[in-house]
């Protein structure tokens, strides 16, 4: 019996429990689709690779098992690069199929010719091109086992357009079975044990909280280890609710004060990058001293991240999951629990309430046009409170991450490690399929700055053309940062071309992206005042059936309130 090239991708990705496959397709990978069809491998047809790829990723993260973005020869390939980045700077991961040139017309000028194996090796863990159909099965277990096992990441496969319809006979195909999940790894109880040590005689302890330990699936245990040891813990922006945030040992809004004093750091699942100022001073104490747990460590799943920018007290190398099993262990060997009457717990609640006060002073102001705090209000008391968060842009992401709270794992996406722009509507579609199959009754809310929106904002045919009731908040200041109003936007055309005169952070002002929403057949929504900001999350939570888009217009010199991310005025976002 004789089976095609495109049967046999279909069919060892459904061998290895593959559910999702977004792209676009053309030559030529169509067929590829098709059969993926066949064998009942949800196909999502995006507008764009970027997008596409950024979806499958995020398949990725949610699950545990990769998504698939399929992709053409060529420009499709290299739209898609930017999800690879992505998706291995996150360790999330990815699997990544495009076809290429046929094998008998390389170096000949092919229809989109281009040197994939090469160029994919740079932005994944492992790259191949099958060398006969016979392989592709095995090719295709090693492909999703690299992407799951150690640090997570994203892999390619190439191939070759004549492969896609070449036909083999079954019999000599090297057929391979699903690979087993990732093999779990503890530490070494005697670092176990220091660590402990260490904690144990800490004045002012720490526990920051990663995304590691959300993909690790580790919140029931490190739930129990802040209420066993009663530390004060900081999540990072996507390990978020992993501890639920109203917890009370949760020290977010007293972020600053937490990094810049604490003498001891646990960090489960985080890497001292950017997002933590690289554990430096003057954002931390120069005598501070690093336990570190990684995503399988100081806690981390990968050895040469322990160390990084701070060499650590103590490095714990294992699943994250299983590493603060053993420190549960130990620590109620020691019945040890810090205590909440000391100094350090006052300091920061201290300074938790005195930013909750600046924050509700912003919350609270009527002026209009309104400010981001104010939205943010607005939507925390409106949206459904297990929903899933996506949110992307500066100051909206930015302000989003403190104004709006996560109680669940794996229920906020974001920029992430790579501060991608673009990632939005692509998360929350693979957001919403996921949801669809597995929790049916969560919403996927997506909360975009209007120049984020921008990158992607075509997927929105996508989510009508697949019927995703997702929720999409545009916070609309008129540009990247800030922007200009009407009048003042009217004022600056009179100096000559915009091209010249207009500020280069500044966008259309008042412009109707719910009028796109609209088009493809969702709900749309242009809001300008608190009261119509409420009818419109009303309607659109109480529809649970429609799309939407609430495109919102906030004060175009609406700013964060001072110390929040400053560094990120300085990238592009």
């Amino acid at each position: 019996e004789a089976v095609s090239g495109a049967q046999l991708v279909a069919e060892a990705l459904k061998a290895q429990n593959i559910e999702y496959m977004f792209g676009i397709v053309g030559i030529p990978i169509t067929e590829i689709a098709i059969a993926a069809q066949a064998v009942g491998i949800k196909y999502i047809g995006m507008r764009n690779e970027q997008a596409a790829c950024y979806a499958a990723s995020a398949v990725g993260y949610l699950t545990g098992r990769p998504g698939v973005c399929l992709v053409v020869s060529g420009p499709g390939f290299i739209h898609a690069l930017g999800g690879m980045a992505n998706a291995n700077l996150n360790c999330w991961p990815l699997l990544v199929i495009g076809g290429s040139s046929d094998r008998n017309q390389e170096t000949m000028g092919a229809f989109q010719e281009f040197p994939q194996v090469e160029a994919g090796r740079l932005y994944n863990k492992l790259t191949v091109r099958p060398s006969s159909l016979e392989v592709i099965p095995a090719v295709i277990e090693k492909a999703v086992r690299t992407s799951i096992y150690g640090r997570p990441g994203s892999c390619y496969i190439d191939i070759p357009g004549d492969f896609v319809n070449l036909q083999v006979d079954k019999s000599s195909v090297k057929y391979v079975k699903c690979c087993l999940p990732p093999p779990l790894s503890m530490a070494e109880q005697s670092t176990v044990s220091e660590a402990v040590s260490i904690v144990a005689q800490a004045e002012q302890p720490l526990l920051i909280i990663g995304k590691g330990a959300a993909y690790s699936r580790a919140e029931n245990n490190i739930r129990k280890l802040v209420d066993l040891c009663g530390l004060p813990f900081l999540p990072t922006p996507m390990g978020k609710g992993v501890v639920p945030d109203n917890h009370p040992n949760c020290v977010a809004a007293a972020r600053s004060t937490a990094l810049q004093h604490a003498d001891v750091i646990i960090l489960l699942g985080a890497r001292l990058n950017w997002i933590l100022h690289f554990g430096l001073p003057p954002r931390f104490r120069q005598d501070v001293k690093v336990v570190q747990a990684s995503r399988k460590t100081t806690i981390d799943i990968c050895a040469e991240e322990l160390g990084n920018n701070v060499r650590p007290a103590a490095s714990l190398l294992g699943d994250i999951n299983t590493v603060t099993k053993q420190l549960l262990e130990e620590f109620s060997k020691r019945r040890w629990k810090y205590p909440s009457s000391s100094q350090w717990w006052k300091k920061l609640r201290e300074k938790i309430m005195s930013n909750e006060e600046k924050s509700k002073g912003l919350e609270l102001q009527k002026s209009l046009p309104m400010n981001y705090y104010t939205v943010f209000r607005h939507i925390r008391e409106l949206i459904p409170r297990d929903c899933i968060l996506v949110s992307e842009g500066a100051n909206t992401m930015d302000i989003g991450r403190t104004a709006l709270p996560n109680y669940q794992p794996r229920q906020r996406l974001d920029a992430g490690t790579f501060g991608t722009m673009g990632v939005g509507l692509g998360f929350a579609i693979a957001a919403a399929m996921v949801a669809k199959d597995r929790t049916p009754e969560k919403r996927v809310v997506c909360i975009e700055g209007d120049s984020a929106f921008g990158f992607s904002g075509m997927e929105l045919e996508t989510i009508c053309r697949y019927n995703l009731p997702i929720l999409i908040i545009v916070v609309n200041n008129n540009g990247i940062y800030t922007g200009l109003d009407r009048d003042a936007w009217k004022e600056m055309l009179k100096f000559g071309d915009p091209a010249t005169c207009a500020p280069p952070v500044s966008l259309l002002p008042n412009s109707h992206y719910e009028q796109i929403m609209s088009a493809f057949g969702g709900k749309g929504y242009f809001v300008t005042r608190p009261e119509e900001l409420q009818d419109a999350l009303k309607a659109s939570v109480a529809d649970r059936h429609t799309p939407a888009l609430i495109n919102v217009m906030i004060d175009p010199r609406s700013d964060r309130k001072k110390q929040e991310f400053p560094w990120l005025t300085r990238s592009n976002m």
